[in-house]
């Protein structure tokens, strides 16, 4: 059974929709820079420069919620918009968060402690799942609902849990996606593992330091064929590939030799039914920490030898999305496939000396781009490895 692809939506540093993003990617502008608000104004981070109430107001949001579902509605209403809600398709909406509504919960708790209009009712939106909520309410979604919270894979697992759903025959269409908002506890919980870099992340380079952290959100409607002949919607791509392994090396690291993506990598391109040389282009998770960029190029080498498509992180143009970089980055890969192009790996000056890799150092336009990897590591090791294609 075929996965088609019918929409898609997002919001990062670097703009809202496709035709901002594209701008940027283009013009290698990136959105990192020294944050704005009190929990952010030490660091380089890819922040949304509207507040709560501008996302609301000029995305004409009905639905109140924390800054992850706000940023979730604005994405997601943009990959659903045109798709009519019908008694005939089982309609769901499955999204990773990492951090749910925490926004929230440190402002009451500030408030509690300043003694200022503290209201304990708002702590309702602190579970990641009131955010899924919120995001289904506003696209009047009530089939299914679903929450995925594994880390920084959440958003890729929520494309294959929509994609296996739509298998087994449980649901004919779903938006699947992430979103996640900066928050201090995410700043903090970084900061602790020292895996922060001051200046702007260099992915892939043998001087990086580590990552830049950022905020926003991605989502993909994924449909199936009997989905496609009630609503005649046009597909854009399809979801072909997608995998999940873990290495459990490590409660934060990845396995030096990166076995766990490895498996990940060569699972979902027997799922798609593709060899190496197929794919065209790899959206690498590319973190810009030490370890994560030494075991992913390790695993690449060892899925491609010595045929290793060009690849690249987005992440020095978004930060680190966290739980919604498979989405942003799903999203990435379709603009790629449809309009033939190559994204550069920006702040890239040296190879890393174990591997010898160079990833895609520049923005090319018109490049035959049939299948796109893209890699999702998180926490623990979870691995997680998405591949879109062109429609057929």
């Amino acid at each position: 059974m075929k996965i088609y692809i019918t929409g898609y939506g997002l919001i990062s540093a670097i703009g809202v929709g496709e035709k901002e993003t594209l701008d940027a990617l283009k013009n290698e502008r990136s959105g990192i820079a020294t944050g704005k608000k009190e929990e952010t104004k030490a660091y380089k981070v890819g922040e949304i420069a509207l507040s709560n109430e501008e996302l609301k107001t000029k995305y004409k949001l009905r639905t109140d919620g924390s800054r992850t579902a706000l940023l979730g509605m604005v994405a997601a209403k943009q990959a659903f918009e045109g798709h009519l809600i019908s008694d005939e398709i089982k309609t769901g909406l499955i999204s990773g968060t990492s951090v749910g509504g925490m926004d929230i919960s440190e402002q009451e708790y500030r408030n509690y402690l300043n003694n200022e209009n503290h209201n304990p009712e708002n702590y309702k939106h602190h579970s990641s799942g009131v955010s899924s909520d919120q995001i289904a309410e506003e696209l009047g979604i009530n089939d299914f609902i679903n929450t995925i919270s594994t880390a920084c894979s959440s958003a890729a697992n929520a494309l294959m849990m929509g994609a296996r759903m739509i298998r087994s025959g449980m649901l004919d269409r779903v938006v699947v996606g992430g979103t996640d908002s900066l928050t201090s506890f995410t700043i903090s919980g970084f900061k602790s593992l020292m895996i922060f870099d001051a200046d702007w992340c260099k992915p892939f380079d043998n001087s990086r330091k580590g990552l830049n952290l950022g905020e926003g959100a991605g989502y993909i409607v994924l449909e199936s064929e009997k989905s496609l002949a009630i609503t005649k919607k046009q597909p854009v791509a399809q979801l072909t590939g997608w995998s999940n392994a873990s290495d459990a090396f490590h409660q934060t690291a990845s396995s030096p030799d990166g076995q766990g993506a490895q498996l990940s990598m060569l699972e979902a391109l027997k799922v798609a039914g593709l060899k190496p040389t197929d794919i065209d282009y790899i959206n690498a998770h590319g973190t810009a920490t030490p370890n994560n960029d030494l075991s992913e190029s390790q695993a690449i080498k060892s899925v491609f030898k010595e045929v290793i498509p060009p690849f690249s992180s987005t992440k020095a143009f978004t930060g680190h999305t966290l739980a919604a970089s498979g989405g942003i980055e799903a999203v990435f890969a379709i603009l790629a496939i449809n309009n033939g192009l190559l994204y550069p790996n920006l702040n890239f000056s040296e190879v890393i000396e174990e591997t010898q890799l160079t990833p895609q150092l520049s923005f090319e336009e018109g490049k035959t781009v049939k299948h796109v990897l893209s890699n999702s590591f998180g926490f623990g090791g979870n691995n997680s490895t998405v591949i879109l294609s062109r429609v057929d």
